[in-house]
């Protein structure tokens, strides 16, 4: 089965659902996978929303600016952590196989 897994890989303030290394699995690039799937907060899913399919049907992050190199792409939330003191947390996307 092929999938999208969406990984924290930086946070930028204090976030208060995310952690370094939680994942997002999306199975068929759309569903949760809540067996895998850490946390999920709302104001990320703005972020990941506008790119979940076209990520998943194999366009290439750079075609769409959103990575410099080839099957990554990085988003971040909304939340600018400095003016809120939140925590603006960066994302990696990645398309997997499950063989």
């Amino acid at each position: 089965m092929e999938r999208l897994v969406i990984t924290v890989k930086e946070i930028r303030g204090t976030c208060p659902v995310y952690r370094i290394g939680d994942k997002i699995v999306l199975d068929e690039g759309y569903k949760f996978n809540l067996k895998e799937t850490h946390n999920v907060c709302m104001h990320s899913l703005a972020s990941i929303l506008p790119y979940h399919i076209a990520l998943y049907r194999g366009i290439d992050p750079r075609d769409i600016g959103l990575s410099q190199e080839a099957g990554k792409a990085y988003v971040q939330c909304l939340d600018p952590c400095d003016y809120t003191g939140g925590g603006t947390v960066i994302f990696q996307i990645e398309k997997t196989s499950d063989s």
